[in-house]
């Protein structure tokens, strides 16, 4: 089972070798996790480097294809408290939440976000949406472009349109919006990670599990995976326990995915994304937090919005762009369990989780995954870190 090294940038090319590293991102033989000790509260003092958080994982591990039932996927259970490791099924979840919990989930929708443009010339071109500008004109990421030329008239399908760059970004424009609409919803693709290849198959089954069953409101490019592994009956079984269940919205953008290559840590600066959350889940979480009853975040945008809203003595804005980068040294407000999948080296959920529980802990639970033959990525595995 080797160890594959992949050069991965936003549209999923990879070169691999016979050994080596993931994405930029693991390394052969990797560094010692940080020690976060030195770094203070509020970040202004550290010393902590990207290639820190790299570590060595064989590339079956990676997972092309999402389990068969939602739930049915593997638990890793951490408990900070005593540094116990156990390993269950994710329908076991129930056995973790308590009753007067807040379980805070992330109700973004991923949209079919890839495109493929023709040239004039019959040369293709993928084009990544990343947000709306105005009328028909979306900002995007475009591979595949040689030259200089900044306007490109494209195709795609029997719809013209004009690609710009204009200082390093791009951006496509359509006749109108509805086109834009028409062109997304007929044909769009979804915009599965770099990570998942796969040959002979349309995709189409990614239209349903490539979003969480709650999923509501339309903005994602990249999906908060660790919402996959819940059903409309699990959910049902933890309301029944007693868990209160508050829905949060963060447009999940290259913010998140983007990985970090190189320097100090405490340099990177997010993108923004879009978040939103209303007062009646707002009054829900604080009164829990005034009781002492915990707030259980699922996944890392669910963790990045209840912290910003929480992050400023509790008057942070209910809605806008949060460019909130959470790394080791932070001090949570709000969060005090998490539930997440085993993310990518260098990413910045990476580097949240061992915000929460620790460089130490977060190199123990993963090494263990590993071991433990753990699917990693957006179709793999959870944690619940308690």
């Amino acid at each position: 089972m080797g160890i594959i090294c992949y050069k991965i940038n936003l549209f999923g090319e990879g070169r691999a070798a016979s050994r080596g590293c993931f994405a930029l991102a693991v390394r052969v033989a990797a560094t010692k996790w940080p020690d976060t000790t030195h770094i203070t509260t509020d970040g202004t003092y550290g010393i902590m480097r990207v290639e820190e958080f790299d570590y060595d994982l064989p590339r079956d591990m990676i997972a092309q294809h999402p389990s068969g039932e939602r739930e049915a996927s593997r638990l890793l259970v951490f408990d900070r408290e005593k540094g116990t490791i156990e390993h269950r099924r994710f329908s076991d979840i129930t056995g973790y939440l308590r009753e007067g919990d807040v379980l805070v989930v992330n109700d973004s929708r991923v949209f079919p976000a890839r495109l493929r443009a023709r040239k004039g010339t019959g040369g293709m071109l993928d084009v990544l949406l990343v947000r709306p500008v105005d009328g028909g004109t979306w900002e995007c990421l475009v591979k595949g472009v040689r030259g200089t030329r900044d306007t490109i008239p494209v195709s795609v399908g029997d719809h013209g349109a004009a690609l710009t760059r204009r200082n390093g970004s791009w951006t496509i424009s359509f006749v109108s919006r509805e086109e834009a609409d028409e062109v997304i919803g007929t044909l769009g693709r979804m915009p599965l990670p770099p990570y998942i290849k796969r040959k002979g198959e349309d995709g189409s089954a990614d239209f349903e599990r490539y979003q969480t069953v709650y999923a509501e409101k339309t903005g994602s490019i990249a999906a908060p995976t660790a919402g996959f592994h819940f059903s409309e009956d699990l959910l049902g079984r933890i309301a029944a326990k007693g868990v209160e269940i508050v829905r949060i919205t963060l447009h999940v953008g290259i913010g998140t995915f983007s990985l970090i290559h190189a320097g100090l840590v405490e340099d990177h600066r997010m993108h923004g994304e879009r978040y939103e959350m209303d007062e009646r889940s707002k009054g829900l979480i604080r009164e829990a937090r005034q009781e002492g009853r915990r707030v259980v975040a699922c996944g890392t945008s669910s963790v990045r919005t209840v912290e910003t809203v929480f992050g400023m003595n509790g008057n942070g804005t209910l809605s806008g762009e949060t460019e909130l980068f959470i790394y080791p040294g932070y001090r949570f407000h709000c969060v005090d369990a998490l539930i997440t999948n085993f993310h990518l080296p260098r990413s910045t959920p990476l580097m949240l989780v061992a915000a929460f529980m620790g460089a130490g802990p977060l190199k123990k639970a993963y090494a263990e995954a590993i071991r433990g033959g753990y699917r990693f990525y957006s179709y793999g595995d959870a944690m619940f870190i308690s």
